[in-house]
């Protein structure tokens, strides 16, 4: 107890520290893209996701999916859109596995990159290696992930492994991840990057060892190959235009019954502003909805946790 210990070296501060994180998702969701652009933000200092502050330093990408071609065609997109160079960032698009050599080759550059900020691994299936023979599915897993472990720990360096997700659904989202629950159970923090519906792109899912859990919505910009982390709650922009609407009116305006919240979006003609609460028939007829449509829409929300309603049927958001 009379030790003193440093913080923990963050390369994205509440995303990503020190250890070994995972981020999975589906194919073609633009993981890569995510990767690359953390790479190049930490390797110039600049912000991540268009707001996060960073520490500049070098960087390890080893796009293992690309070629060279691909790779740098990807850098000349994000250059012409606004990106900047990055002499930090070391790319490769070839190494071999942990078990044939590629141990060494990440011990090679953490030698000669000693204040080295972040390592990517795109995909950690294609240099993770073989398993011993006779070790079970579980124990490979652990074993294979415990490879990067060991060097993230010994450098104190962020490493982030990119891997894939199951076909399969899953009420729990840490059981998208592709694999056993050895390789959950050896990272330190998880990452699964979810297309959302409604507003947002994308939600990346985060928990962890120093990470507090939470969910962030992300917007994507095809042209910049840019991932940008939206304001406000992931449920403000995966929920439909409009409960969106509602939740962003509430929380800027307090307290509000159904009749109100119509009539504030302007979901109602002007004229009936000034007749009192609207009965669903008429909010129905100014939205081409089906009758009872804002009122039932804030009963779900309110089963759904989404909103609070007091005994006189008044609506808010929750703090």
């Amino acid at each position: 107890m009379r030790e003193e210990f440093p913080p923990p070296k963050w390369a994205v501060p509440g995303l990503l520290a020190e250890g070994l994180n995972l981020l999975a998702g589906a194919p073609k969701l633009g993981k890569s893209w995510l990767s690359l652009g953390f790479g190049a933000d930490i390797a110039n200092g600049d912000p991540v996701l268009g707001s996060i502050s960073v520490e500049r330093g070098p960087v390890l990408y080893c796009a293992l999916e690309d070629t060279g071609r691909r790779l740098q065609r990807r850098r000349r997109q994000m250059l012409a859109t606004g990106g900047r160079a990055a002499p930090l960032l070391t790319l490769e698009t070839a190494c071999p596995t942990m078990t044939a050599g590629g141990e060494q080759v990440l011990v090679d550059w953490l030698e000669e990159n000693p204040h080295a900020r972040l390592v990517i691994i795109d995909t950690y299936e294609k240099m993770r290696g073989t398993d011993s023979p006779g070790q079970s599915a579980y124990a490979g897993d652990y074993a294979a992930a415990g490879r990067f472990k060991r060097l993230a720990d010994h450098y104190s360096v962020p490493f982030l492994l990119i891997h894939h997700v199951r076909k399969q659904g899953a009420e729990d989202w840490q059981n998208l991840v592709s694999g056993t629950a050895g390789l959950t159970g050896a990272v330190d923090a998880t990452l699964v990057l979810e297309r959302g519906r409604g507003q947002a792109d994308g939600v990346l899912h985060v928990t962890g060892r120093d990470v507090e859990e939470a969910d962030y919505a992300m917007s994507f910009d095809a042209q910049a190959g840019a991932w940008t982390k939206l304001d406000g709650p992931a449920s403000d922009h995966t929920v439909s235009n409009t409960r969106a609407d509602i939740l962003r009116l509430l929380r800027d305006h307090g307290p509000l019954k159904p009749a109100r919240i119509a009539e504030a979006l302007q979901l109602v003609p002007n004229t009936l502003r000034d007749h009192g609460p609207l009965k669903p028939a008429r909010i129905a007829e100014a939205l081409q909805l089906v009758p009872n449509t804002v009122r039932q829409t804030c009963k779900r929300m309110q089963e759904a946790g989404q909103l609070q309603v007091d005994r006189e049927g008044t609506y808010s958001a929750p703090e």
